[in-house]
């Protein structure tokens, strides 16, 4: 009964932790398709974007990340949430509206669920849980009761006198 229980309140936590512990990569849009208004994308930016951009968002832009608001033929309109620079480090925004043109764009990408990140990192953190309320549960694992140390001095008791 214990061991089932314990099977089961095991089971229900590897769910948990994959639920929270969801794992996003962007990936690449192949040519010619479009994200899905409200989807999460990045922008590759080329030289040229870097240069017209640059008054506005920033110097050696090179990718911009954000939450798609539309798209025609020539413009991206993005809620920005992110920009990383080419020389490292990151800015982050608010979701400030800022268009795009696609002439500016080298690579667009989508922000998906990878599936296979995300059971990897679930399975580590239950792992991880399971060692450390197996160590704590079972102690130390010497076996050997823990030494009461003697007193560090001798005690005489005398009985109070009336």
């Amino acid at each position: 009964m214990v061991v089932t229980l314990r099977r089961s309140y095991f089971g229900l936590g590897f769910a948990v932790v994959l639920f929270l512990t969801g794992c996003y990569s962007l990936e690449p849009v192949r040519a010619g398709i479009i994200p899905p208004v409200g989807s999460k994308v990045a922008f590759d930016v080329n030289d040229q974007g870097r240069i017209a951009l640059g008054g506005t968002m920033g110097p050696s832009i090179l990718q911009i990340e954000g939450r798609l608001l539309s798209r025609d033929s020539t413009n991206y309109a993005v809620a920005v949430s992110d920009i990383h620079f080419l020389q490292g480090g990151d800015q982050v925004w608010s979701g400030e509206r800022v268009n795009i043109n696609s002439q500016f764009v080298t690579s667009v990408y989508e922000r998906r669920f990878s599936t296979t990140r995300t059971v990897l990192a679930g399975a580590a953190t239950v792992g991880a849980v399971a060692a450390l309320v197996g160590r704590s549960l079972l102690g130390s694992g010497d076996g050997e009761p823990p030494k009461t140390p003697p007193d560090t001095s001798a005690s005489v008791r005398r009985p109070r006198r009336p």
